[in-house]
Formats: C-alpha cells, structure tokens, sequence
C-alpha cells in the first residue's frame, strides 16, 4: 500500500493481509462460511484455503440471493496486454466453480481499450491475445463457453456505454484523484468503463442479473469501491444495486516477488513448454535453509516458498496431501531438492494436459468471440 491507497495499475507487492482488510473495511470471509454450510453449498479449494481472505456483502448479495433461488451472475475482467499465467488461473478457478456449483452466470470482460490507453499495446495484438491467450486458456481450463459471455469492451453495445457516459456525471476529479491517486485521461475511461463493466449485468438487456460478485486480487479494490459508489448513485436512474467483491490473496512470483507477465523469468505462463517451466521452477525461491544439515535439524518454512505456492493454489488439490508436504518441509522430513523434483513432475504433467486442450480451444475461441474491426 502506498499512503493506505491501492493502485490497480502498479506492481505493488501485499505483504499483511489482515491488515489492508482492516483499513479498507473488507470483510473477512471466514465469516460468511457456516452460512454456506447452512445453505449445503460446497466451497471450493481457494475458500478453504483461506486464500479468499475477504469480502463486500457476498452474504446479502450472493447468498441471500441463492437462498431465495434467485439467478447470481459473476463478472471479471482480464486486460489483455500479456500472456496468461498461474495468477489468471486463480481467477479463472473461482469463475469455474461459480459456474458449476452455484449455477451462476459468467461474463468475462477483455479490456481491449485500456490495454490501448495504459499499456500502449498494437491494437491487433491486444485482440490476439485476448483470444489465444485469456478466452482459449479460460475455456481448456473447463470454463463452459455456452454459458459464459466473453466480449471485448469496446465491442460492448449501447446501454453499456450509455451507463459510462453517466458515471461520468456521477463522479469528480477530487473523488478520483482521493481513490487512484494520480490518473490520467486513459486510467479515468478505463475506471468508468470498470465500473460498467460490473454493473451492466443488471440491465435487461444484458440478462437484469441484479445479484452479481466480482473476484479480484486485493490491489483491485479501488474498482469496486468506486463502482459500488455509482450504483448507488445510478440506482434511481438504472435500478442498479451494488455488487459484491471476494478477495484472494496474490500469488507470488518464483522470486517472491509479484508474478506478473511482464517479469517472465519468475512467472510460469501455461503457454510455457513444460521443460521450460521446469527449468523455471529449478530456480525458484524457497524456505530451505542454508545447509541440508541445517534444514534436517531445523525444518523448512513453506510459508516462504514458492514451491509451495503453486502446490497450495494450483497443484495439489487433495487437502490431506498438502498437509502431508507442509508437515514434511517443516519437520526437515523433505528437503527442498526432493521438493522441487516433486513439484517439476506435477507441473509438467498438468501442462502438458492442458496444452493438449490449448489448440482445439484456440479454434472455439476464434468462432464465439467477436473480435473488434479496429
């Protein structure tokens, strides 16, 4: 955090998640779990992991809304100026089982026009990859493209638009300036059509889903405080309701730093050959110590290994086993040698699975999404 203010666009490392929770007054989202057990709904692996750390009324929006059988719908947006990576997946998981367990409808937005205005990215790129990279990748992950509705921003039709012409007499530079800190004109279209980008769900053109959460990664909520703040402010005019936000925690780069395409040796893209992620993997940081010795002795920490990262978000979805690693690194039982070879086999092998998908899904993602003409 810089000056307890989040930036959406930077490379700003969280390192104290309860903290950032207490100061932005995100909600915890332990506290949310024996209604969901009370509502017999199945949480998913990042839940009861506690790598969904937080919430905005995900308990009076979503599961109010299920409750009462009413349709929830779940939005994310991917700014397309990268190749796809193992921080995406985790989004993308969450969007998988909203889809399969709850029953909720899925929108993907591709921020085509603020990879243009932020990133500064050739149009036709931009468009490449946000199909061969985000929607491809999304759907040989197991997203369902017949119900999910995957569509460039400015590709969006009239009511969507119409609603960030009105947010932008909803809003001042001060409100702005107080919630991003410095921003320019593309970062202000960018926030606005954000904003629309949520909350256009609601309007009945695009399906009147007045129950929509929105996953994001913590450095996001400037967006969601901004938008919910619109909703309220519009809720005369367009009947907009605020959404509810969930929060996961970051996964780190191989570095310990933030995993990020635009820092391609600390990052393993699921595009990557499989022996070139091994070879990624090989060098990642860990909590070994100093000396096998010492490590025998003493013990790991895997809270400060990257290893364990991608086993605990990705690659190990047994909770038993993961224990088992866990207790092994920490009683020195399992060095971090024999721990890489075991991670650099469940990599390949989960790569090379979905590499075998990656074509056929290219193809599918060329024939639902309509790419922009410029």
């Amino acid at each position: 955090m810089n000056g307890e203010r989040l930036d959406p666009w930077g490379t700003i490392e969280i390192k104290d998640y309860d903290r950032l929770r207490r100061v932005f007054g995100i909600r915890p989202f332990s506290e949310v779990i024996p209604r969901m057990r009370e509502l017999g709904l199945p949480l998913s692996l990042h839940m009861r992991r506690n790598i969904i750390f937080g919430h905005r009324d995900f308990d009076k929006v979503i599961l109010e809304g299920l409750a009462r059988g009413e349709k929830i719908a779940i939005l994310t947006g991917f700014m397309p100026s990268g190749r796809f990576h193992f921080g995406h997946k985790l989004t993308v998981d969450q969007l998988i089982y909203f889809q399969r367990e709850l029953g909720a409808k899925v929108f993907v937005a591709l921020a085509d026009g603020e990879a243009f205005a932020v990133r500064r990215l050739p149009r036709r790129e931009i468009i490449r990859l946000g199909i061969e990279e985000y929607v491809a990748n999304m759907i040989a992950l197991g997203l369902d493209p017949d119900k999910t509705d995957f569509y460039f921003q400015t590709n969006r039709g009239t009511p969507y638009y119409r609603l960030i012409q009105l947010f932008s007499g909803k809003v001042t530079m001060a409100e702005l300036e107080a919630i991003y800190g410095d921003v320019t004109p593309g970062k202000i279209v960018a926030a606005l059509t954000q904003a629309a980008d949520i909350l256009h769900p609601q309007l009945e053109e695009y399906g009147g889903y007045k129950r929509v959460v929105v996953p994001v990664g913590a450095d996001q909520d400037p967006h969601l405080r901004l938008t919910r703040d619109l909703a309220d402010r519009l809720h005369d005019i367009a009947g907009l309701e605020r959404p509810a936000s969930t929060y996961h925690k970051l996964i780190r780069g191989l570095d310990g730093g933030k995993m990020s395409s635009s820092r391609p040796d600390y990052t393993i893209f699921l595009t990557d050959p499989p022996e070139k992620a091994v070879w990624k993997l090989k060098r990642a940081l860990t909590g070994g110590r100093a000396t096998a010795e010492e490590q025998r002795r003493l013990g790991g920490v895997p809270e400060k290994c990257t290893v364990y990262d991608l086993y605990l978000y990705h690659l190990v979805p047994d909770d038993n086993e993961l224990l088992r690693i866990y207790r092994d690194c920490r009683s020195g039982t399992m060095l971090c040698g024999e721990c890489k070879t075991m991670g650099a086999e469940k990599l390949k092998a989960f790569l090379e699975k979905h590499q075998e998908k990656l074509e056929e899904a290219k193809e599918v993602a060329w024939s639902i999404v309509e790419p922009p003409r410029f």
